[in-house]
């Protein structure tokens, strides 16, 4: 989001005393402030990122707290903290990329609950071996709320390897993202395939893992995106090609990234940005994984 923007919307919002006509006022703002995060995506310096992102979920939690139940303002908060612990944080700093993710997986539970407090009650008090049922009752409109829970909360997971009770939490997070994939499989360029691609090599063949699945979920992705969407390749070389010890399919993927044009998808030039540099780093602790 640019700075500008916030600003003269906060400069906008001190015009008005009132809670309803702040509510009002931060409403009729939302096309803009979706504008804003499309263009955010769009930037490619990493550190100008970096830098604006951070203030700008300040200010937006900001807003928030004028208008608590806003489910443009909650999703850009998920999908926000989510995107920069990803791409920020969680290569150099496990703890707080951590802390991120649970504000974003908190974030998300809001917005379901703004959108079906009924659902997210449901969901809170049930058992793991009930949610895939209790699910069935989610909409297509719930679908940003469900993948940034499911997102964060996997990426949570898969910072916390050596915690008991977050491993047992992914039997929460896998019918959520059933549920995306059952919905809107497209959904933040396929992202819920990548996750399954994701699921399905990190695990033990005992315990689920499949690496021939595992490789279909990746290439489902790359088919939807064109192969334009370059984080789909860095968690594949990280989670299919790294784990069946195939260094030449790992080197393959990597460096179509690296070699791929930063505006080979300028929707996406952030994030592509941000795959570039976890390619790098990837490639840097390749003797450590082979």
């Amino acid at each position: 989001m640019r700075k500008s923007v916030l600003m003269s919307l906060i400069f906008f919002l001190a015009l008005f005393s009132g809670c309803s006509m702040q509510r009002m006022a931060i409403r009729q703002m939302e096309p803009v402030l979706n504008n804003s995060v499309a263009a955010f995506f769009e930037e490619d310096d990493l550190e100008l990122a970096r830098q604006a992102m951070a203030a700008n979920l300040k200010l937006v939690e900001g807003l928030l707290k004028s208008d608590a139940q806003n489910q443009t303002l909650l999703q850009i908060l998920a999908q926000g903290y989510a995107g920069y612990a990803l791409a920020f944080v969680e290569d150099t700093n496990a703890n707080r990329a951590r802390k991120l993710y649970l504000r974003a997986r908190d974030y998300a539970w809001r917005l379901l609950e703004a959108q079906n407090k009924q659902l997210a009650k449901t969901l809170k008090t049930a058992s793991a071996a009930d949610w895939e049922r209790i699910l069935l009752k989610a909409r297509k409109k719930n679908v940003p709320a469900l993948f940034w829970l499911g997102f964060s909360w996997s990426s949570y997971i898969n910072l916390s390897l050596e915690d008991p009770q977050a491993i047992l939490d992914l039997a929460r997070v896998e019918p959520v993202m059933k549920r995306v994939l059952e919905l809107d499989s497209s959904y933040f360029y396929g992202a819920t395939y990548l996750f399954f691609g994701s699921l399905y090599g990190q695990k033990p063949p005992l315990l689920g893992g499949n690496p021939q699945k595992a490789r279909a979920f990746f290439e489902k992705n790359f088919k939807l995106t064109g192969g334009k969407f370059l984080l789909s390749y860095v968690y594949a070389a990280r989670f299919y090609a790294a784990k069946t010890l195939n260094e030449q399919l790992f080197d393959s993927y990597l460096q179509k990234v690296l070699d791929s044009p930063i505006d080979i998808q300028p929707n996406v030039r952030l994030l592509n940005q941000v795959a570039k540099q976890k390619a790098k780093r990837l490639l840097k602790k390749k003797s450590e994984m082979f």
